[in-house]
C-alpha cells in the first residue's frame, strides 16, 4: 500500500503528460520577446553561453547541473512565462521536467535551441551577469 502512494504522484504527472516539454518555436520566442513579461534562462555552461553561438539578450545564465541549487533565484518568476534555451533542445527539455517537479507553471523550451536561433539570424547580445564560481 505504501509503495503504492509513493508512486502515485507520479504516475498522474505522467498521465497528465508532465514529462512532455512544451515546446516555443523561434519565431514565436522572438514575439514574446518583443512584448516582454517572459523570463529566458539559459542552462548552457559559462563558457558556451559566452561562446561562439551567443545568447539571447536578456537570458539568464543558469547552468543546467547547478540549477537544483540555484532554484531561489528564480523562485520570484514561478507563476510567470519562463522558456528554456540551450545549444540544441536537450539540456532545457531536461531542465523544464526539473523546475515542473519544483513548481514552476509556465515552462517551456525552444526548439531548436541556440543553433536554431542563429541560423535565423535573430539577434544575441549581453546576457544578465553570472556567476562563475
Amino acid at each position: 500500500m505504501l509503495a503504492a502512494v509513493a508512486f502515485l504522484p507520479r504516475l498522474v504527472r505522467r498521465l497528465r503528460g508532465d514529462g512532455v516539454p512544451q515546446w516555443i518555436e523561434v519565431d514565436g520566442l522572438a514575439g514574446r520577446l518583443k512584448e516582454g513579461g517572459l523570463t529566458v534562462i539559459d542552462v548552457r555552461r559559462p563558457d558556451e553561453f559566452d561562446g561562439p553561438l551567443g545568447h539571447i539578450a536578456g537570458a539568464k545564465n543558469l547552468p543546467v547541473g547547478d540549477l537544483p541549487g540555484r532554484l531561489i533565484e528564480i523562485e520570484a518568476v514561478k507563476d510567470e512565462p519562463i522558456v528554456l534555451v540551450c545549444q540544441m533542445d536537450k539540456r532545457s527539455a531536461n531542465a523544464a521536467a526539473l523546475l515542473r517537479e519544483a513548481g514552476f507553471r509556465d515552462v517551456r523550451v525552444l526548439r531548436g535551441g541556440m543553433e536554431r536561433w542563429q541560423r535565423t539570424n535573430l539577434q544575441v547580445g549581453p546576457g544578465v551577469a553570472h556567476d562563475r564560481s
